[in-house]
C-alpha cells in the first residue's frame, strides 16, 4: 500500500505538488493556521483504509503504556515562588495509552503515511517551512488509545505544532477542546488561563475530529484538552512528530512517562 492508496487524492491531491489544486490545498491550510491555529482536512483516508486503521488500532493498542500522570498546564514541575491558585501550580489529571513507533508494524498504515516523503513535503508547504521527521524509535509515531474515564489535561504544547489522525471516536466525551491563542510569546494572559482552570468555558471551542481527520494544530499558544472519553468504545488517534530541524528525539524523561522505557 502507498500514500495514494491511503489519502483521498481526489478531494486531497497532496501527491500532485505541481496542480493548481495542491497549490490551493497548501495556501487553505496555511491561511487557516495564521487565522485560527488549525487546519481541519475532513475526510483525509479514504473510507476503506480508515476501516483497517480501527482494525490495525485495536491489535496496536494492548501492546501500548497505559501512563496515569498528574500534570499542569505548562507540562512543567512549578517552581516555588507561584501561588499555590497560579495556573503554573494548577494541577490537572492525563491518562491514555500510548503504543510507540517501534511497536508499530512496518507495513502499518501509519507507518506508511509517516515516513513518506510526500506526506513530509506536503505538510511543509502547508505549514509555510520544511519540516522533519523524529529522529527517535519511540516517539516518530504514537498511536494513542483512551478509554472509559482517560483524558488529557489542559495544556500548551512545547512544540510549534503537531499532525494528528483521527481513527476512531469513543461513544461519548472525548471532545478535543481549545482555546486558540490564548496567550502570546510576551504575555502569558494568565487572567484568562486561570479563568478557564476554575470552569469558565466562555471561549472553549470544540474541534471537529472525526475518524479519518487530518488536522494540523499549533498548540503553542492554543491551551487544549481532550475531555474525558464516556463509553466501552476507545477512541484511537495517530500522532505523528515532526519538527523544524532533522534529528530532533523525545527526552529520555518524556519517553519513560509516555512509553514506559527509554530505549
Amino acid at each position: 500500500m502507498n500514500l495514494h492508496d491511503i489519502v483521498d487524492t481526489q478531494r486531497y491531491p497532496i501527491d500532485a505538488a505541481a496542480s493548481e489544486g495542491y497549490r490551493s490545498l497548501t495556501q487553505r491550510c496555511h491561511d487557516e493556521l495564521a487565522a485560527d491555529g488549525v487546519s481541519i482536512l475532513d475526510g483525509f483516508v479514504l473510507p476503506d483504509v480508515l476501516t483497517q486503521l480501527v482494525a490495525d488500532s485495536r491489535t496496536q493498542a494492548p501492546l501500548g503504556h497505559p501512563s496515569d500522570i498528574p500534570g499542569t498546564p505548562y507540562l512543567e514541575l512549578p517552581a516555588g515562588h507561584w501561588p499555590e491558585d497560579h495556573p503554573r501550580s494548577t494541577w490537572g489529571h492525563t491518562r491514555l495509552t500510548a503504543v510507540a513507533y517501534d511497536l508499530i508494524a512496518h507495513d502499518a498504515i501509519l507507518r506508511t503515511m509517516y515516513e513518506s516523503p510526500v506526506l513530509s513535503q506536503f505538510l511543509s508547504d502547508a505549514l509555510g517551512f520544511e519540516i522533519f521527521r523524529y529522529d527517535d524509535p519511540l516517539g516518530g509515531i504514537n498511536m494513542a488509545a483512551m478509554y472509559d474515564g482517560d483524558e488529557l489535561f489542559w495544556h500548551f504544547d512545547q512544540t510549534d505544532f503537531v499532525v494528528s489522525l483521527a481513527i476512531q471516536s469513543s461513544d461519548a466525551g472525548g471532545e478535543f477542546e481549545c482555546i486558540q491563542r490564548v496567550r502570546t510569546e510576551h504575555d502569558e494572559h494568565y487572567e484568562a488561563v486561570a479563568a478557564l482552570l476554575n470552569g469558565d468555558h466562555t471561549n472553549v471551542r470544540t474541534i471537529p475530529m472525526r475518524p479519518g481527520t487530518l488536522m494540523l494544530f499549533e498548540g503553542r499558544y492554543s491551551i487544549h484538552r481532550v475531555a474525558p472519553i464516556v463509553g466501552a468504545t476507545p477512541r484511537y488517534v495517530g500522532l505523528f512528530g515532526y519538527d523544524r530541524k532533522p534529528g530532533t528525539c523525545s527526552s529520555d524523561l518524556l519517553r519513560e512517562i509516555r512509553y514506559g522505557r527509554t530505549a
